[in-house]
C-alpha cells in the first residue's frame, strides 16, 4: 500500500483545457449545455428512404459542409477538434501532445456507395482517417485509435490519461465521431434494438435504443498552468465475456470496473456526487447497470443519462456525455434524464428527472458496450 500512495503521489495531474460537443443541437459546448438545461432534444421523426423503410426516431445533422477531400465522419471530427483548440495555442505542432480519435463506425458506411475495391479497403480504415485529421491540424506525432464498441470514447479518455501519467505526452486531444446511415442503423434494427418513439432510459416503458450522429473533443494536459481546473483522476475497464451482443445478466463486471475506479482515486461510494450513466433504455442495458451501480453501493447516488437528448452516439457518446458531466460538475447542476417516468429496473436506482441545482465534486462516467466491454472514469475539481 505504502508503494502504491507514494506512486500516487508522483503522478502527475491530468486537467481538462477545453472542450467541444458538436450535436444535432448545438456546435459548441456552451450551446449543447444551455439546450439540455432547456429540456431541448436533437432526436425528431425522419422518413428518408436513403436511411431506412420506415420512419424511424433519430438524432441527425441538418447537413455537413461539403468538403470533398473529407467524408462526413471526418468533417464531423475536424469541425470538433477545431473548436476545441481554438484556446489552446499551438498544442496541436508540441511534440508533446498525442491525438487520439474514437469511433464504433468510422467510414464504414463507404459500403454504402463506393465499389468494393482496394482503394476503398485502405480508405474505410481507421488509421486512414486518422492521419487525415492529424495532417489537417499539424499534429507531429502518429494518432492513436480507440475503437472498443461503445466504450471507446471513455478507453480514450483513459488511454490519453495514461500516457500523460507515463511521462510520454505531456497533452492529449481526444475525439470522437460516429454518423449514422441506412448500414448502421440497419445492423441496430436487425438485432430489433430500435425502438419505434423516442428513448425512454431506466424507465418501465423503455422499448429501445435510439441513435443519434455527433461529434466531441476533450483536450488534456499536465501542464502546471492547469491546476485547479477540473481533473481526470482515474478509471478502469473489464470485460463480461457474455455474449457478443448482450451484456452481463449480474452486473458484476460493470461493477468490477467502478470499484477498481473507486479504489484508484482512493475514494469511497460517498464521495460520488453524480452518475452519468450508460442508460441505452434497452431492458437489458439498463438492467444490467443498476445492478452493477447497486453492487457498488452507489443506489442512492444521483444518477442520469443524456441518451434522451443526443439518442446513442456510439464512438461518441463517452465523449459526449463526459463533457456535459464535466459543466455539470462546473454549474452544480444535476441534468434530468429524458424520457424517464416510472422506475423500470428490478434494483431501483436513484434516476434524476428534474434539474437539480446542488453542491457537485466529482462525477463517475459509465459505460457499455457490445462484446462485455465495460468502463467507468471519474472526473473531479
Amino acid at each position: 500500500m505504502r508503494n502504491e500512495n507514494i506512486y500516487q503521489s508522483i503522478m502527475p495531474g491530468v486537467y481538462i483545457v477545453a472542450d467541444n460537443i458538436y450535436s444535432p443541437i448545438g456546435v459548441t459546448t456552451a450551446e449543447n449545455f444551455a439546450r439540455i438545461k432547456q429540456g431541448i432534444s436533437g432526436i425528431k421523426q425522419h422518413h428518408d428512404a436513403a436511411l431506412a423503410d420506415e420512419p424511424v426516431y433519430v438524432s441527425l445533422f441538418d447537413k455537413v459542409d461539403n468538403d470533398l477531400r473529407y467524408t462526413r465522419f471526418e468533417q464531423l471530427l475536424i469541425a470538433s477538434v477545431k473548436d476545441a483548440l481554438k484556446d489552446s495555442g499551438e498544442i496541436a505542432a508540441d511534440e508533446k501532445t498525442v491525438l487520439i480519435i474514437s469511433s464504433t463506425k468510422g467510414n464504414i458506411s463507404l459500403l454504402e456507395t463506393e465499389p468494393d475495391d482496394p482503394e476503398l479497403n485502405s480508405r474505410i480504415a481507421l488509421p486512414a482517417s486518422a492521419k487525415l485529421v492529424a495532417e489537417h491540424f499539424g499534429f507531429v506525432n502518429t494518432p492513436v485509435v480507440v475503437s472498443n464498441a461503445c466504450i471507446s470514447g471513455i478507453m480514450a479518455i483513459l488511454t490519453g490519461m495514461r500516457l500523460i501519467q507515463s511521462g510520454q505526452y505531456e497533452n492529449a486531444v481526444i475525439t470522437g465521431a460516429d454518423v449514422i446511415t441506412k448500414f448502421v442503423l440497419s445492423g441496430f434494427q436487425s438485432f430489433q434494438a430500435i425502438s419505434p418513439k423516442p428513448c425512454k432510459p431506466f424507465d418501465i416503458n423503455r422499448e429501445g435504443i435510439t441513435l443519434g450522429e455527433g461529434a466531441a473533443t476533450i483536450i488534456l494536459s499536465a501542464n502546471a498552468k492547469y491546476a485547479g481546473r477540473i481533473k481526470v483522476i482515474s478509471g478502469a475497464v473489464s470485460n463480461d465475456a457474455n455474449h457478443i451482443s448482450a451484456p452481463s445478466r449480474t452486473g458484476e463486471e460493470l461493477c468490477m470496473a467502478i470499484e477498481k475506479t473507486l479504489a484508484d482515486a482512493r475514494l469511497k461510494t460517498g464521495d460520488i456526487d453524480l452518475i452519468s450513466a450508460h442508460g441505452t433504455a434497452t431492458s437489458y442495458n439498463d438492467e444490467m447497470e443498476a445492478k452493477a451501480i447497486a453492487l457498488a453501493g452507489l443506489d442512492k447516488t444521483p444518477a442520469n443519462s443524456l441518451k434522451g437528448y443526443y439518442g446513442h452516439t456510439l464512438g461518441a457518446a463517452g465523449l459526449i456525455e463526459s463533457i456535459i458531466s464535466i459543466q455539470s460538475l462546473k454549474e452544480n447542476l444535476i441534468l434530468p434524464t429524458l424520457g424517464f417516468e416510472i422506475m423500470g429496473v428490478t434494483n431501483p436506482i436513484n434516476i434524476c428527472s428534474e434539474l437539480t441545482e446542488v453542491p457537485l465534486q466529482t462525477c463517475l462516467k459509465t459505460a457499455s458496450g457490445f462484446g462485455g466491454c465495460n468502463g467507468a472514469v471519474v472526473f473531479s475539481k
